[in-house]
């Protein structure tokens, strides 16, 4: 077994048994994205030089206090923010743009002494579920190369998938996580919104954003959420409430544990091969003494078109402060205006294009109360769906994505079949509340399928530990892609 197949709880264990030194494990995952990135592509800025030198200079530290990331070779999102390295968003926009300051997830990664990769691939703007959206070119499936690695973050999930990295961020705005760690076969939760910061997260839609960790394991999911969790008084929507130990609720029995099964997410036209290695899942969580109860979640069905009007609606918002004055690329005009346009014109790429245009309309005088208020009414419904549900049940178990991987180009020409892909992960944001996605089965094109858990606003605990009960009595989490 190679060094960059390990998990960063198998990476610490062989270290404080002096098996291995750190400058070993960079070399070994800096050999392993000299051999598959170019068919991968999950890197928009590679750290290689500076990421190689803190490795050597971790192994002469003699401090004996070493944090659990402490030399984790970790690859970010490139969405979020980091100092003296680029940060594009996969956008012509911000081509060169090199943020004066750490986000503060980075900021805490960096006070356990972690190692950056690099800055990896996403959807415009995190807008997009198949990383097929980037001014960089697309990102491709470790398991097909054929195949899409979801998005937003599909970057973060192909690098992990492909062991390009030891574990990664990423950010979740309607599944951005979840939905291409299902497709690559990894672990991806969204966390509570609020429980991490979302200072220096490039926005996309303010009151659905949320970063999260990409792992090869749910153990690791909990390590990295110890180190990004916790109140932000940079961030106004950080949420001042405790943070517990996350590693200590894996491990624990899920005997008794009440878990809802929502009619509304087996529906007509889900793939074959997913229903049945989700239904699958749930009897083997069964068989662990959870008890399954069926549950309604009514509103499910108008998830879609809230999320479709509030997130471009606040995207549009967002996005107005790329004009070509203050930062980011500008393109000379006749005038001021003409300045505007053409910067925007060619910037922006066609899918952003899209959402800024559906987004300004939901906002415009007439349309205001028709669109953008109904969507908060019916956001509203939606959470109490959930609440209602917890009021029985203490963790909602789902299908992650309709279907397993699609193939490149297959959905780009239809935007409505692409939001669809999201279905299952969009009310969780719209909520606000924690969701996890983990290896649950295989269809017969060896393409990976997810299994979804969901909790209780800020009971990431309760989501860890029965993903982690479920991993650890199943192989699917230990198979690689051939690469």
């Amino acid at each position: 077994m190679e060094l960059f197949n390990l998990s960063i709880a198998e990476l610490q264990t062989m270290i404080k048994s002096g098996k291995i030194g750190y400058a070993e494990i960079a070399d070994s995952v800096f050999s392993r994205i000299d051999a598959v990135e170019e068919r991968i592509r999950s890197y928009v800025t590679l750290n290689t030089e500076q990421a190689v030198g803190q490795a050597k200079q971790a192994d002469n530290n003699s401090t004996d206090e070493k944090h659990a990331l402490y030399a984790m070779p970790l690859a970010i999102k490139d969405n979020i923010c980091t100092e003296g390295v680029k940060t594009t968003c996969s956008s012509a926009m911000l081509r060169n743009f090199i943020p004066p300051y750490e986000s503060s997830v980075t900021e805490k990664l960096k006070e356990q002494g972690y190692i950056l990769t690099g800055k990896t691939n996403l959807d415009e703007f995190a807008m997009g579920s198949s990383t097929e959206n980037s001014a960089f070119g697309h990102t491709r499936n470790p398991w097909d190369l054929e195949r899409v690695p979801g998005g937003s973050s599909g970057g973060s999930a192909a690098a992990v998938a492909a062991d390009e990295c030891i574990a990664a961020l990423g950010s979740d705005t309607g599944g951005s996580i979840r939905q291409p760690a299902a497709f690559c076969g990894v672990v991806g939760l969204k966390p509570t919104y609020g429980r991490v910061s979302r200072y220096g997260l490039v926005a996309f839609a303010s009151s659905l954003d949320q970063i999260g960790p990409v792992t090869k394991c749910v153990k690791d999911s909990a390590i990295l959420l110890n180190a990004i969790a916790g109140h932000d008084v940079c961030d106004s929507t950080s949420a001042d409430v405790p943070v517990p130990d996350f590693t200590a609720e894996i491990g624990q029995d899920i005997k008794g544990m009440k878990i809802g099964i929502p009619r509304e997410y087996f529906i007509e036209g889900i793939d074959e091969e997913v229903e049945a290695a989700v239904k699958e899942g749930i009897r083997q969580l069964e068989s662990l003494g959870a008890v399954p109860i069926e549950i309604s979640l009514p509103h499910t069905g108008y998830a879609v078109a809230t999320y479709y009007i509030l997130a471009t609606s606040e995207a549009s918002s967002n996005l107005a402060r790329y004009d070509g004055v203050r930062y980011g690329m500008r393109v000379e005009g006749d005038d001021l205006i003409d300045m505007y346009m053409r910067t925007r014109e060619e910037g922006f790429g066609a899918e952003v294009k899209r959402r800024i245009i559906l987004g300004t309309y939901s906002l415009s005088s007439g349309y205001y109360d028709a669109y953008y208020k109904k969507a908060q009414q019916a956001r509203t419904l939606i959470k109490q769906d959930f609440e209602n549900a917890f009021e029985k049940v203490d963790v909602i178990v789902t299908p992650t994505t309709p279907t397993p991987a699609f193939k490149v180009g297959e959905k780009m020409e239809d935007p409505l079949q692409m939001y669809l892909t999201d279905i299952f992960t969009i009310s969780i944001n719209l909520a606000g509340v924690p969701g996890i996605s983990i290896p649950c089965g295989f269809t017969a094109a060896n393409l990976p399928v997810g299994l979804q858990i969901i909790g209780k606003h800020f009971d990431e605990g309760s989501v860890l530990k029965a993903a982690y009960a479920f991993e650890q009595s199943t192989e699917w989490h230990k198979r690689k892609p051939d690469l």
